[in-house]
């Protein structure tokens, strides 16, 4: 039978498409082994993890209370005031927002947290983002260009490191806390370059793994010497510090002294999100040229609207309270090697994976979920346990924990 050439052309097309599928198949799985061996890698040097459900039940002492490796430093996650505002929220502004804040996702909830949050950090205005991570990878692009330099402390977020990598400004990571090594590298800048770059310098001021504290008087006086710009990254600083929980920066009185204030929602406020606190040109400039601002869908005004509440809460009285429990519970861990000058956290640093990961064990059979933090979160050979504590803790809870500590320490 003679097969037409139309159909002779569609059998002879099939056939190369049954060997094109076939071969698109071998490379597939070629290029899954691939992937496979990255994670036998990732296992064999004690580096692997996976997501762990740990249920909060509502804030209940039997559930919580055990729990030191959250950053919910003030106990709001679950505060009833806050999870009432959530519901109104969401009564009044419904579920999301729609769309980007530019196009018309922009809720009167949105602008009435950002002047609060303004407020709070002694600055002329202030913008949210989604996440702390997207206010750094929207705003430190957005003043860079490749002819400007970033000096960076060598312990900083990696959400700061990658802003600093994606402006393809000059990147110098300067030793932690090394103040002596950030002048200098100040002086060669303006000794080579004069005058016209921009240089940002960029720091935590509470470091979010080792606990400890930016000098950040020394730095802002280097700032002002070489008419540099300062952004100070307040994840674990704010609610935790300041009459009004403003931050490190408001303890010390150096908020009218710091160019960009950056922080986070998500961790002593309890909720989600981040920001950028800093003058009225600046938020404007950010408005205009932040990507991850501009090319985000906006969170949702009911959160915006909870989030306002926190702030409000963790600036009255009852935010001095707070921070007041929180420092006591602090206090009962100071026998801890490895002080955390009154910051809520305290590394206690094992070196290699392997001992991080059996004390976390050891401490999880015991009733206390402690994390082992491992590289890449910690330089290699400094792995440890990330100890965290808040003012939701009971005092008996933290003296359970410091004599487990303390038993892991004789062993």
């Amino acid at each position: 039978m003679k097969v037409s050439p139309i159909l002779e052309n569609a059998m002879l097309m099939c056939k190369g498409m049954s060997g094109a599928i076939a071969q698109s198949a071998v490379w597939s799985r070629r290029r899954m082994r691939g992937i496979e061996e990255e994670l036998e890698k990732i296992r064999r040097n004690g580096l692997w993890r996976k997501l762990t459900p740990y249920r909060h039940m509502g804030g209940r002492h039997e559930e919580v209370m055990q729990q030191f490796a959250s950053n919910d430093y003030l106990g709001l996650a679950n505060h009833p005031s806050i999870s009432e505002a959530f519901q109104e929220g969401l009564s009044i502004h419904g579920h999301g927002a729609t769309a980007s804040r530019l196009i018309c996702g922009t809720n009167p909830a949105h602008l009435l947290l950002e002047e609060s949050l303004a407020e709070r950090k002694g600055t002329a205005r202030a913008l949210t983002f989604s996440s702390g991570y997207a206010a750094a990878m929207g705003t430190i692009p957005a003043l860079l260009s490749p002819s400007d330099f970033i000096l960076v402390d060598k312990l900083s977020h990696a959400c700061l490191i990658d802003a600093a990598k994606l402006s393809r400004a000059t990147l110098r990571v300067f030793p932690h806390n090394h103040m002596g090594k950030l002048r200098k590298l100040l002086e060669s800048i303006r000794a080579q370059h004069g005058s016209k770059p921009r240089i940002l310098i960029v720091t935590e001021s509470v470091f979010s793994m080792d606990g400890d504290l930016a000098p950040l008087h020394e730095i802002v006086a280097l700032k002002n010497l070489h008419d540099a710009w300062l952004l100070v990254d307040e994840a674990h600083g704010f609610g935790v510090f300041g009459e009004q929980g403003g931050g490190l920066a408001e303890e010390l009185g150096l908020q009218q002294d710091i160019e960009l204030q950056m922080g986070t929602l998500s961790k002593a406020a309890g909720l989600a999100g981040g920001f950028i606190a800093g003058s009225s040109a600046l938020i404007d400039l950010l408005i205009n040229r932040a990507r991850s601002f501009i090319y985000s869908t906006a969170p949702p005004p009911a959160l915006a609207h909870a989030a306002l509440r926190s702030v409000e809460l963790m600036g009255g009285a009852e935010g001095r309270e707070l921070r007041k429990r929180l420092q006591k519970n602090v206090s009962l861990l100071r026998d801890v090697p490895a002080s955390s000058k009154n910051t809520p956290i305290f590394p206690l640093i094992l070196g290699s994976n392997e001992s991080a990961m059996e004390a976390s064990s050891r401490l999880a059979d015991a009733g206390f979920i402690v994390p082992a933090i491992r590289y890449p979160t910690v330089p290699r050979n400094t792995a440890r346990l990330r100890i965290s504590v808040s003012a939701a803790h009971q005092e008996s809870s933290v003296h359970a924990l410091r004599d487990q500590l303390k038993q892991l320490a004789s062993r």
